[in-house]
């Protein structure tokens, strides 16, 4: 089994070396056709005969590249990418892709070619002299006798018909691997455009992940203030109930339930920031200058809102927005000891523009643990620009550019 190993699978690399002999064939006549007796060149110059080939291979081509595409499927079970095809003439043939072609069709197929023919002749002479003792004994008995030494004569080609059809074998799969190699660039998209389609698959892929991330923020956030914010309220409602109710209740018994009503409140507050931190629910319904209202609100120092929309932008886009004005805001807060702050929210054609400052003591360092590395990856994961200013002393802005289709 070891000795036929060479052998197996031989039949496709080998049929697919034959189609494209054949194939080969077709586009010669194609090219000879002008210089067969009675042809064209018996009217037109040499230089209009040398040019009417080379304009019947380039119109012929799309066509011998579709042929080749299902020759490598049927017989090496490779698919080569289709491209799209320019729309006018003139696009096409002045494309790269469309000479890549040509290139193949008149340079690159035929010579494989030719080496597959010669492999097939080393197949055919080596099938020969490994067989000798076959067709020697089917001759005549006094023929044999004739040729004394035969038999010795015989060993030697037939060892040297075993060697050929190994040393074919080899031949048909290498060039196999050779044609293929040098079709899928000129035939198919090339290692540019593969790559220019991978990242734009890559891009896609990510803006759906980004897509589903946020719809299972939102999902979140309606279970967490639908069930459980729900049942607090309800606990903390009970507990003001009991404590206002039973009055006659031993003083530790009383500040038993004070306690846990103060805890559920405050449980209820932290949830309610937890859910308003996810995506809250007014920015879903009402858009990004209510919820960023809403923010400011809430903020222990003046904070002026601007928002410039005309039209709101996509889910994901607007989480995000909310989502940096947000941590910048609670890190205004916390870091850069201000007494004002502003959030503009601007729209210029496909770009959303959010601008967060402060006047605070500036500083501010993205790997310094205040949350802006996340931040910028935040923004990133919907191709958008992160940046920010905040010398010693500040002012401090943010400012985040996001991708919007206008």
């Amino acid at each position: 089994m070891f000795l036929l190993r060479p052998f197996a699978g031989l039949h496709r690399p080998l049929g697919f070396l034959t189609s494209g002999i054949l194939l080969q064939l077709a586009t010669l006549l194609l090219i000879a056709v002008p210089w067969l007796p009675g042809g064209p060149t018996e009217v037109l110059s040499v230089l209009a005969a040398v040019l009417l080939p080379l304009a019947a291979l380039a119109a012929a081509a799309p066509v011998l590249t579709a042929v080749q595409r299902v020759r490598f499927r049927r017989w090496l079970d490779v698919a080569i990418p289709h491209r799209a095809r320019p729309v006018s003439l003139t696009a096409l043939v002045s494309s790269e892709w469309f000479w890549r072609q040509v290139m193949y069709h008149l340079v690159v197929g035929p010579l494989i070619a030719l080496a597959g023919a010669l492999t097939l002749l080393l197949w055919a002479a080596s099938a020969v002299a490994a067989s000798v003792y076959v067709w020697i004994w089917a001759l005549p008995p006094e023929v044999r006798l004739a040729q004394f030494g035969y038999t010795t004569q015989a060993a030697y080609f037939a060892a040297a018909g075993v060697a050929g059809l190994y040393g074919a074998a080899w031949l048909t799969k290498a060039l196999a691997r050779l044609d293929l190699g040098a079709a899928l660039p000129r035939l198919g998209p090339s290692r540019a455009e593969q790559l220019a389609r991978r990242v734009a698959e890559v891009t896609e892929s990510r803006a759906g992940v980004v897509d589903a991330a946020d719809a299972e923020r939102r999902r979140i956030e309606r279970d967490l203030h639908d069930g459980a914010q729900q049942r607090l309220v309800s606990l903390a409602v009970n507990l003001g109930l009991a404590k206002a109710t039973m009055t006659d209740l031993p003083e530790d018994a009383r500040r038993v339930i004070d306690e846990a009503h103060r805890e559920a409140k405050a449980a209820i507050q932290e949830l309610s920031d937890l859910v308003r931190g996810l995506h809250p629910a007014v920015l879903e319904d009402r858009g990004l200058d209510a919820a960023l209202s809403g923010l400011a609100e809430r903020a222990p120092l003046p904070v002026h809102v601007r928002v410039d929309l005309t039209s709101r932008p996509a889910p994901a886009i607007e989480a995000v927005a909310y989502f940096v004005v947000s941590e910048a805001l609670a890190n205004v807060v916390k870091h850069a000891q201000a007494s004002g702050a502003e959030v503009t929210v601007e729209r210029f054609g496909g770009i959303l523009l959010v601008v967060v400052s402060d006047d605070g003591v500036g500083g501010a360092d993205a790997a310094g643990g205040t949350g802006l590395a996340g931040l910028a990856k935040r923004v990133a994961s919907v191709d958008g620009t992160f940046s920010i200013s905040s010398p010693v002393g500040g002012p401090t802005v943010v400012t985040v550019e996001l991708p919007c289709a206008p």
